[in-house]
Formats: structure tokens, sequence, C-alpha cells
């Protein structure tokens, strides 16, 4: 039995005294000491044969579970690790929780999950709050990255992204007039300020979804049983000292010299086009992939177009 740090599967690896979760799947790594290239992945999708390079991915939230970012058809291609982000799931709380989740406490355990998997550089993708994690890693720690997807992320957060978003939500109401399902939705993004717990968290997750997607109810019998697997905890977004960690990375795009791949959905409520056409005119070299069928979900709505975007960024930014 392969139990290598890249072997299929969950693993669990001690950083600071913290343990992180991490699940991989898709092809096996082919550049790693001690982990045996062309072993059966036995939560392969798709042709096991061949090697991958390795791509981390980050979920969003904070706080949302590692599930929802699962990408089989990109997982064809690359040996992808998936992040149980600390505080998440199966990973350990902080003793601060639910307060303390920086960005840099984010960067500190992934440190320690590249040291663990033995990969002389990686690529690091980022979704949603995932995003903010993944910029802040290529702007700290370019010399560990292979490159950077940055997959429905923003340059900032506060009030001018509330802003955006808000008004993006009032469009899609006005799409969706009519519509039974419009009121709890809105119900869902006016409580979105006052989650407390776990439980709370998790119901605004699933009720949110039809506002994340570019047509949910059109393809309400297709996205529909993927709900019950969306979880959520409650990660209030202050740190140590009860201070909100804020974003602004619009000076410090310039700086980033890893290559960089900026993902968005047309249709994304909460970190649409408008931001990722302002990262990728702040990021040197940066390319821009726009799905045109998605909202904030381009994995599922669009899974084929999203993975030749991903994994061809991939493959092609990987050395050897």
């Amino acid at each position: 039995m392969d139990t290598s740090p890249l072997s299929p599967g969950a693993h669990t690896v001690v950083v600071d005294g913290v343990a992180q979760r991490y699940h991989v799947a898709g092809k096996p790594a082919g550049y790693v000491a001690g982990n045996a290239a062309g072993n059966a992945a036995g939560e392969t999708a798709g042709d096991s044969a061949g090697t991958g390079p390795v791509l981390l991915a980050h979920p969003g939230g904070p706080g949302i579970s590692w599930e929802d970012l699962r990408m089989p058809e990109v997982e064809k291609h690359v040996t992808v690790v998936y992040v149980e982000p600390v505080g998440t799931g199966g990973s350990d709380r902080l003793p601060s929780h639910p307060h303390g989740y920086t960005r840099a406490r984010y960067s500190q355990a992934l440190d320690g999950l590249i040291d663990h998997l033995g990969v002389p550089a990686v690529h690091l993708l980022g979704h949603s709050h995932g995003g903010f994690v993944a910029q802040h890693y290529a702007l700290t720690r370019p010399d560990r990255l292979a490159g950077v997807v940055l997959y429905d992320s923003a340059p900032v957060t506060g009030p001018e992204h509330f802003a955006e978003a808000n008004a993006r939500m009032e469009e899609f109401a006005r799409r969706s007039a009519g519509n039974p399902g419009l009121d709890d939705v809105l119900d869902v993004w006016r409580s979105l300020g006052s989650l407390s717990d776990d439980e709370g968290m998790t119901r605004a997750v699933r009720g949110i979804v039809p506002a994340y997607m570019a047509d949910f109810w059109g393809r309400e019998e297709e996205f529909l049983p993927l709900l019950p697997s969306i979880h959520g905890t409650y990660i209030s977004g202050l740190d140590e000292r009860m201070v909100p960690d804020m974003v602004d990375d619009r000076d410090a795009l310039g700086s980033i010299s890893v290559p960089t791949l900026v993902v968005v959905g047309r249709h994304d409520v909460i970190c649409g086009p408008r931001w990722a056409e302002e990262l990728h005119r702040g990021i040197p070299g940066s390319r821009l992939v726009v799905l045109e069928r998605s909202g904030h979900f381009g994995h599922i709505e669009e899974p084929a177009a999203f993975a030749d975007a991903v994994a061809g960024f991939v493959t092609g930014t990987t050395a050897g």
C-alpha cells in the first residue's frame, strides 16, 4: 500500500502543532522522491496512466468545505491536492477559533503542507476567499510556486467589494423576478452579516447557491443533488486581536512574478468580471479566462472549459 504524501486519498499533516487534512486525487504525481508514479489512483476521475504535476486547491469561504471544489475533469490531467484549511472540516481549530484565520495563518499552513509533500514547486489554485490566500502566497512566497490560479478572486475586500456584489445581486434579482425561490435567496443574502455558528453557515452557503450560478433554476435537476454535500464552518474574518483581516492587493499586483491564470464566471455575483479584469491588468503576463455560462462555480457549471483552462495552464507552466 502506497502511504507516500501524494498517494490517493485523505492525509493529515501537523504544522506548528495544528493538524491539517488534505485529499489527493487525479493523475499520480511524477516528480516527488518516494512516490511511485503510475500507481492506480483510487480517487482518479478518468485515465490514471502517466504522471501529473501537482496543483494545490484552496477552497473559499473562509470556512467552506473542500468537497465543493472537487474538479474531476482537472484530475484527469494533474494531481490535485485539495486543502482542508485549518479551522474547517476535519482539520484542527485554532485556540482562538472562530478568530485568527488570517491570510498569513493560512499561508503558514500551506508552507508546512508543501514541505510535507516534498514537491520543489507547486501550482496553487485559490477559489473565492481561497483566491485571496493564493494572492498573498504569490506575493510573499513566489519561490515556492510554479504558478498560481486566481479563480473567482478579487484584489480588494471591504465596502467597495460589497457595493459591487450588492449591485450584481440586484441584477440577479431582476433576472430572476417571478421565480418562487428568489425571496428565500435574498433573505439569505441579507442574513450573511449576522452568521455566528456552523449550522447557520451551512444553511447560508446552501441557500445562496442559486444566486452563485448562472442558471441554477434552469438546471435545477442537475445541481440540486449537490446541495447536501455543502458544509460550512463559521469563521469570523477577524484576527486574534479582533481586527478584520482585510484585503487590498491592488498596489502590489505588479510585483507578482509567478505565471498567473485568472479565471472568472461571467455571471459571478460575489467576485465578478470587474475584479478579474483588475487582477489581470495588474499582474504582469497574466492570462484571463472568462467562462461565459458560469457564475461562481465554473468547475461545476462548465467543467470541460474550466479544465481546459486550468489543466492547460498547469501543464504548460510545469518544468521538466
